[in-house]
């Protein structure tokens, strides 16, 4: 698998183009809020999104939806049922604070339950990591063993738990229950700043390590 980064928009979200190798058919994971990098990376490259998939629902990843669909009128749109409505709601996915209201049409597939999902010749592994948001998810390739880890986890770090339905308890409790019984050599792609892997994140996260 192919993993292209670019970091969008004054947020420096981290988002990812995932293709087989040599495949023109892609899946897009976040978009950031200044989506136009991204709309031109795929058009340069020839590479047609059958995918976008959002980790969660704040504006600083959602708010490229609408200028994709625009683009790719075929896009599928995946999100977790615990941040469906923030699709389309400015207040909840927090775009009402950058002072520039952002909402969009509902997802295409709204996912109820952990487990597989497949685009692009591509099968990922959903892991539904609440805490940073209701509807948090992870996205896992075993054939891979990458991690894309949302507002989950970063690199020494975890996400915010001071938002509307945060709760850092239950984030925590999602990250050892859901990311670090990953294999130890899995790579972890966040949604802000490097990579990291599991090994690492069990030996110096601050927030992790007992």
């Amino acid at each position: 698998m192919r993993i292209d980064t670019l970091v969008l928009g004054d947020f420096q979200t981290n988002c990812y183009v995932l293709r087989a190798d040599g495949a023109r058919e892609c899946v897009v994971i976040d978009t950031g809020l200044s989506p136009e990098p991204l709309v031109d990376f795929l058009e340069r490259r020839g590479l047609k999104p059958a995918a976008l998939i959002f980790t969660h629902g704040h504006a600083d990843h959602i708010a490229g939806l609408n200028m994709l669909r625009e683009r790719w009128g075929d896009i599928e749109v995946v999100i977790h049922a615990g941040d469906a409505t923030m699709l389309i709601n400015p207040v909840t996915n927090l775009s009402m604070l950058t002072g520039m209201p952002f909402s969009g049409q509902a997802a295409d597939v709204v996912v109820e339950e952990e487990g597989p999902i497949e685009y692009a010749g591509l099968k990922l592994e959903v892991l539904h990591t609440p805490g940073h948001t209701p509807g948090g998810i992870c996205l896992y390739c075993a054939e891979g063993r990458v991690l894309f880890s949302g507002d989950a986890l970063f690199a020494s770090s975890i996400g915010r738990t001071d938002f509307p339905g945060g709760d850092y308890d239950q984030l925590v409790e999602s990250i050892r229950s859901r990311i670090l019984t990953l294999p130890d050599d899995t790579v972890v792609y966040a949604g802000h700043g490097p990579t990291t892997t599991i090994a690492a994140e069990k030996q110096t996260n601050q927030y992790l390590v007992p």
